[in-house]
């Protein structure tokens, strides 16, 4: 079986939001000087669905990641894990592709591969939150998605998964090969062990360009832009205090009803 997870490396989003800072006339985060870059976490769990499947049917894991100098250290945890191919599709011009340029694109390169039953990424990525390119890579590649899923079994032909819904989940079966967005229910990533992480040093991922997998220049990167990002800010909080009057308890709970119905709050 062959499974191929996309990744993708992205600023820690645990980092501290005063570490953020948006150049509002270009609307574009500035580098954090401190912020580490990682792999997104919902990526992870796609990896951690992929390893599974290698733990229990001995399935062939390749990743690929996508970007512009992307960091080694980071993308090659991937293989430290137990992945068995890195692919890097590695280029500026690869740059600031949208969800359908970085949908082609990652189609393009799992052709090129040419053996896929599977496809795993992650529900979305924890910097856009579009949870959109799984969708466009089944369509550009004409298969089945499904997404966000829980929890997964491969047997024989079909996937059976449990896909999260509003107020719970289904349970869907659906034809390989597919594409399936992984949701964090499904678990954590694993630790590396010693050997793995010894491994990947040693190992050097592939690394393609545009011309590598055919891509038309014109539909990834800046120039492939189907979206137009109107602004990018922080969000300011703020928070008022309003002190109910009453000399007693009593007083201040129907006070305190009074300006609740005055707010249409009850």
């Amino acid at each position: 079986m062959d499974v191929i997870v996309c990744m993708k490396q992205v600023i820690d989003p645990e980092a501290p939001p005063a570490s953020f800072k948006i150049d509002p006339a270009t609307n574009r985060l500035l580098p954090a000087p401190g912020v580490a870059q990682v792999l997104d976490p919902y990526s992870e769990n796609a990896l951690e669905a992929a390893l599974r499947l290698k733990d229990s049917q001995g399935a062939r894991v390749v990743v690929i990641s996508l970007g512009s100098a992307l960091n080694r250290d980071v993308v090659k945890k991937a293989l430290a894990l137990g992945a068995d191919e890195l692919v890097l599709l590695e280029d500026p011009d690869f740059a600031d592709s949208d969800s359908a340029g970085t949908a082609y694109a990652l189609s393009l390169a799992i052709k090129k591969l040419g053996r896929y039953d599977l496809v795993l990424c992650g529900r979305q990525a924890s910097d856009g939150n579009a949870g959109q390119v799984a969708f466009g890579i089944a369509e550009m590649l004409g298969i089945t998605p499904v997404s966000p899923i829980q929890k997964l079994e491969i047997s024989g032909q079909k996937a059976r998964v449990e896909r999260k819904t509003a107020d719970g989940y289904e349970v869907v079966e659906v034809a390989l090969p597919a594409v399936a967005g992984v949701s964090n229910e499904l678990g954590q990533i694993r630790y590396p062990n010693i050997k793995g992480i010894l491994a990947a040093k040693k190992k050097e991922p592939t690394v393609w360009k545009p011309a590598d997998i055919g891509a038309d220049p014109s539909r990834i990167g800046t120039a492939g832009r189907r979206s137009r990002l109107v602004k990018l800010y922080q969000p300011v909080r703020q928070g008022t205090c309003q002190m109910v009057p009453g000399h007693t308890p009593e007083e201040q709970a129907a006070n305190l009803v009074t300006l609740l119905r005055q707010s249409k709050l009850i």
